[in-house]
């Protein structure tokens, strides 16, 4: 026998323990639900062999309602350091089989440590939240451990990414984490966010409703906008989560990663030319125009059950990540409302916080009209999409398609708001408003008064969009900087690019801005 054998025997032993989380049955039960275990999330989204966990022995301190009779090590929560697809990531994954994941303070000491070393590294952070919420038996400690957590999911915001993914309850305090973060990810049927439960809801309002319909997967990714992504089942989520990482950096200090690619930067997009109907007034799907000028036509979009008026997501140009942004015609005729306004002003900043380079697709008419708009703040939200486009220092491409009417031309990464390079297709139409309502402002008299009014407003329209609805006029003011063939996109926004690699842009000395919120 060796030296210490007893003591190697006491170390596998305690190993072991820990392993069993909340015990056979609880695993079981966890299993038949659709679930896997904290321990099997970690060990399913990090690259085999890489995981190294960290505070495997750690217990609550807790006396009081019989806890003292009760310690499980790990105290519900899986932390430590992996790799995915061979980049280093945090990670910590509450167990529900432990106490139903419920925070102690000790149980947010663990996530505080890995929080703390992801920002001090410079590693992207993902937390996987499966809890009950806070442990009632510890009171106010278990409070103080979610501020801790807040606290540090703040301080992180534009350091490293932060990746959230609910793989069951998310409740009452604990959203907020989640609500910080970069980017939340839920599982359909197994996962739920809400601030008060199904049955606090029935004793104060007599409203009756299930946790699904009340916070569930679908209902955040598509009437909320709380979730940008959900997946039918875990594994599809956790592959959602590494594709997302792929086009992101490790922190704010370096760039985005390059990928190979094998497709030529000057290949010629010739189905562009034809995308865009002959009619202003016909829809078309912007997507078509933006998946074939990129990379191998792969695009990531994110948000893309909400405010489907824009549209937001990642791919790359020549082997780099840019971010898109994207009117969508086809959705409200890709008007600006306040879901999409809050959409785009936070993804763009995103970008910016994460040395994303910016394409920015235009295909505009304005602001949706309404008093329902209006009344609920459409002055303000709107206002958000000027302020994170004037903020941002990354590259900002700027391609319009069509419309680029009024306050959205402005908003939507103009010149004015210090885009970089603005395009145009020939169908570009660039004016304060649509020839037909701007010419019943001008000339409603003469049209009146004209012995053939029909005709006379179909002449003053044609001149209008002679002189206006075009981008000509731009181009002549610079506002423009180049007219281009919808077949060469790709070869032009690659070069663009390019020439902006080592863009430099000092921001004002201050503490913060104040963004309209």
């Amino acid at each position: 026998m060796l030296a210490n054998q007893e003591k190697f025997d006491e170390l596998a032993r305690r190993l072991e323990e820990s392993d069993q989380a909340g015990g056979p049955d609880k695993v079981a039960k966890h299993h038949k639900a659709g679930k896997m275990t904290a321990r099997e999330r970690v060990l399913e989204i990090l690259d085999d062999g890489s995981f190294e966990e960290i505070d495997k022995f750690v217990s609550h301190r807790c006396n009081d309602f019989g806890m003292d009779k009760i310690h499980i090590p790990g105290e519900g929560v899986v932390t430590g350091f992996g790799r995915i697809n061979g980049r280093g990531v945090y990670v910590y994954a509450q167990d529900f089989t432990v106490f139903g994941g419920s925070l102690s303070f000790t149980h947010a000491q663990k996530m505080c440590k890995v929080m703390d070393l992801a920002y001090r590294n410079g590693f992207p952070l993902i937390g996987i939240n499966d809890s009950g919420g806070a442990r009632i038996q510890e009171g106010v400690e278990s409070l103080g451990g979610y501020g801790e957590v807040f606290y540090r999911n703040v301080k992180a915001s534009g350091v490293i990414p932060q990746i959230s993914i609910i793989m069951g309850p998310c409740a009452g305090g604990a959203v907020y984490s989640p609500a910080v973060t970069d980017f939340i990810f839920m599982t359909e049927k197994t996962s739920y966010m809400f601030i008060t439960g199904p049955q606090v809801i029935k004793q104060v309002t007599s409203e009756e409703i299930d946790p699904e319909s009340l916070g569930g997967a679908k209902v955040h990714g598509r009437v909320s906008g709380v979730c940008h992504f959900h997946y039918p089942s875990e594994r599809e989520t956790l592959d959602g989560v590494k594709e997302l990482l792929s086009f992101i950096p490790d922190s704010n200090r370096v760039k985005p990663p390059v990928v190979e690619t094998s497709d030529p930067w000057d290949r010629l997009v010739p189905e562009l030319d034809s995308v865009i109907p002959d009619s202003s007034r016909r829809p078309y799907d912007m997507k078509k125009i933006i998946t074939p000028v990129l990379d191998d036509m792969k695009f990531f979009e994110t948000h893309a059950h909400y405010a489907r008026n824009i549209i937001t997501g990642f791919g790359r140009l020549g082997g780099k990540t840019v971010g898109i942004v994207a009117n969508q015609p086809n959705w409200m005729a890709g008007c600006l409302d306040t879901e999409a306004s809050v959409k785009c002003a936070r993804f763009v900043r995103f970008c910016d916080a994460f040395n994303i380079p910016l394409w920015t697709l235009l295909d505009v008419p304005g602001y949706l009209p309404g008093t329902q708009q209006e009344h609920g703040g459409i002055i303000k939200h709107g206002a958000k999409i000027l302020y994170a486009y004037a903020e941002a220092t990354v590259p900002k491409v700027t391609l319009i398609t069509r419309k680029a009417y009024g306050g959205a031309y402005v908003v939507m990464s103009s010149k004015h708001l210090r885009a970089d390079i603005n395009l145009a297709f020939p169908t570009a139409e660039i004016a304060v408003m649509g020839p037909e309502g701007a010419i019943q402002i001008l000339f409603r008299k003469e049209i009146d008064e004209s012995p053939d009014p029909a005709k006379r407003r179909s002449e003053l329209i044609e001149e209008y969009i002679a002189k206006f609805a075009s981008p000509y006029r731009a181009a002549e003011l610079g506002f423009v900087d180049r007219v281009i063939y919808p077949k060469d996109t790709r070869s032009v926004l690659i070069k663009a690019f390019a020439q902006l690699e080592n863009k430099v842009e000092e921001k004002p000395s201050r503490r913060h801005g104040n963004i309209p919120l």
